[in-house]
């Protein structure tokens, strides 16, 4: 097996189609379906499904293509790591739920580096696509939460992706609304208060359920729910129709604006007994670069500044 059957194979799975694949990867149909037939002869299943439509893969094959693009993308970090002329442009990326303290981190880290040459990346993008992401080394890092409901279901993914979670901070639950909102001068607000308003929450696509969700009490029977797509919807969906989302608390102005404000979260009984603990996951056993190193750092002293300042984290 080499590296090179297991582009084709890859390529063949993004694009459907052998004859497309042969295009994009610059070789004729007949030698790819050569070395793809080769391919699966020598490890004993088949990839694809072959029909007057094109092609699909097998239930094997899905899980071979995945661990394809791991091994291919973990390449690609090596010798983006070590090759002599790649080494003079630096690359980082991290992929990210929905936190704006991500991004200030980020553009804090960015400011640090004065070299001429850099591809750096910030995905804020759904929960499974995080994880994917930091998986097949398209991310070095990714940001995400961890709640009591979803704990077990996402540590679960987590060791079956060969990823570790790190802890950046537990903090308590807010109802994070437009300044203008009825509800912003309040002390803390409870369900039966926000029930009038529309509860706005993160789209997590077709593998989306409620353990991927951004938003705790995501299992909640809501009388009006918005998902948007987007950090600007969302914020937009705040002002125009009074809506809010159950979220961390943690927010950056530089970043949101000053519109909008955090409101304490409290259950029936008027405990706040709803916490999240969010942090980072990576590869196990993956060596961190300086950069995501600096990234890391940049997040946590935001973090403890934001505590110190604020004095709203537990």
């Amino acid at each position: 097996m080499t590296l090179q059957q297991l582009r084709y194979a890859v390529g063949i799975a993004n694009t459907g189609s052998f004859s497309k694949a042969a295009e994009v990867l610059f070789i004729s149909q007949p030698s790819l379906t050569t070395a793809v037939h080769d391919l699966e002869k020598q490890i004993g299943i088949t990839i694809f499904n072959r029909t007057n439509r094109g092609v699909t893969l097998t239930p094997e094959g899905e899980e071979f293509v995945a661990r394809a693009n791991e091994l291919l993308n973990h390449f690609k970090s090596m010798v983006n790591r070590y090759d002599k002329d790649e080494r003079k442009k630096k690359r980082f990326a991290v992929s990210t739920q929905h936190y704006s303290f991500a991004v200030k981190s980020f553009v804090n880290m960015v400011k640090k580096f004065n070299i001429d040459d850099y591809d750096f990346a910030l995905r804020e993008t759904k929960t499974k696509e995080v994880i994917d992401d930091v998986a097949s080394l398209r991310s070095e890092i990714g940001i995400i939460y961890l709640s009591e409901f979803n704990r077990k279901y996402i540590s679960h993914l987590l060791k079956e992706h060969d990823l570790v979670f790190q802890k950046l901070i537990v903090c308590n639950a807010y109802a994070y609304m437009w300044k203008n909102n009825p509800l912003a001068s309040k002390l803390y607000v409870t369900l039966e208060d926000l029930s009038q308003y529309p509860c706005l929450s993160f789209e997590q696509g077709e593998s989306g359920n409620y353990y991927f969700a951004e938003e705790i009490l995501s299992t909640n029977e809501y009388h009006k729910t918005i998902k948007a797509n987007d950090r600007a919807t969302m914020l937009n969906f705040m002002v125009g129709l009074n809506g809010y989302t159950l979220c961390s608390g943690i927010i950056s102005e530089e970043i949101n604006g000053s519109d909008y404000v955090a409101v304490p979260f409290k259950d029936d009984n008027g405990e706040n007994d709803r916490n999240m603990e969010i942090g980072y996951i990576v590869k196990k056993n993956f060596m961190l670069s300086t950069i995501c190193r600096i990234y890391i750092r940049e997040m946590e002293e935001y973090l403890k500044a934001y505590t110190t300042e604020r004095g709203i984290l537990s």
